[in-house]
């Protein structure tokens, strides 16, 4: 998926953002985006979002000195998940359809993306996952998701962010966790999940957690590791988590399961959709293999 120039406020509004993050100097903060902006005029908008964003956040981590301005949040977002879904946990067990609920919840957590938005509140969480338990999944969809789980031999789940993967814990209890290996970033990102984030929520004792070897707030293949290529082309299902993910690898043929949120008008405009949306999606080459 390209770029558009409706990209570029949200690559502004993240480097500026970051750089805050990093230090209180406000001539850092103008010499970030300075440079930023810089960047941004020459660039080639026919890159994926999440190509680009990388692009910048390397080029802020620089400037900055510091390889990870969002560590804080993703740790504070890390804890207030946890305790959010300790409560979740019995609402996924006593419902109809444990499975379909904790896909639900999954969605609601890929709320927390700093990418996306400066801040989120607990109580914005809050009423997010309310939403998302009240809508009702075309259940021929979710149980296509079902099938495709249960069908798979080698599973491979792309995290995207620091405190969504509380929630994504809660769909992986639903779900074979001996066939399922969890993919997070190589090096930090924005507030996407890094191995220590997998760690301080517990993901690594129940599944095998692996990193991608690559800094992009998605999953670009020619950017990521040879051991992590290996797992994805081995994988017979790859969950792939968040807007970073389908910017990157919606056109990958390969058999993938969307899940997210959508949270801009751009991919709202691919999916044909709102903003604010819940997605479960097959991947093209997904539903072309279906119809043959």
């Amino acid at each position: 998926m390209r770029s558009f120039l409706d990209c570029i406020p949200c690559f502004v509004r993240q480097a500026i953002d970051s750089a805050r993050l990093a230090t209180d100097d406000e001539k850092i903060h103008k010499e970030v985006l300075r440079q930023v902006l810089t960047l941004i005029a020459d660039l080639d908008m026919s890159q994926s979002p999440p190509a680009i964003a990388q692009q910048i956040h390397r080029l802020i981590r620089k400037i900055v000195g510091n390889d990870d301005p969002y560590r804080k949040l993703k740790q504070r977002y890390n804890q207030l998940a946890m305790k959010i879904c300790d409560e979740l946990r019995d609402i996924v067990k006593t419902s109809k359809d444990p499975f379909q609920t904790a896909v639900k919840l999954a969605i609601a957590g890929n709320i927390i993306d700093l990418g996306a938005k400066s801040s989120i509140k607990e109580s914005e969480i809050e009423s997010v996952i309310k939403d998302c338990l009240a809508v009702d999944f075309d259940n021929g969809l979710i149980e296509d998701f079902r099938d495709a789980i249960n069908q798979a031999e080698q599973i491979l789940y792309l995290a995207d962010n620091a405190g969504e993967i509380a929630f994504d814990r809660l769909l992986l209890e639903q779900m074979p966790t001996e066939k399922i290996t969890v993919a997070v970033k190589g090096l930090p990102v924005i507030n996407d999940a890094t191995m220590e984030d997998a760690e301080a929520v517990g993901l690594t004792k129940m599944v095998k957690v692996i990193d991608n070897g690559s800094d992009v707030p998605g999953t670009i293949l020619e950017s990521c590791s040879q051991v992590f290529r290996e797992y994805f082309d081995n994988a017979d299902l790859v969950i792939a988590k968040g807007q970073g993910n389908y910017e990157t690898l919606s056109d990958v043929d390969k058999n993938i399961f969307f899940i997210l949120k959508v949270k801009c008008s751009i991919v709202a405009r691919d999916f044909g959709c709102e903003v604010g949306e819940m997605i479960v999606k097959k991947s093209n080459a997904f539903i072309e293999k279906d119809n043959t």
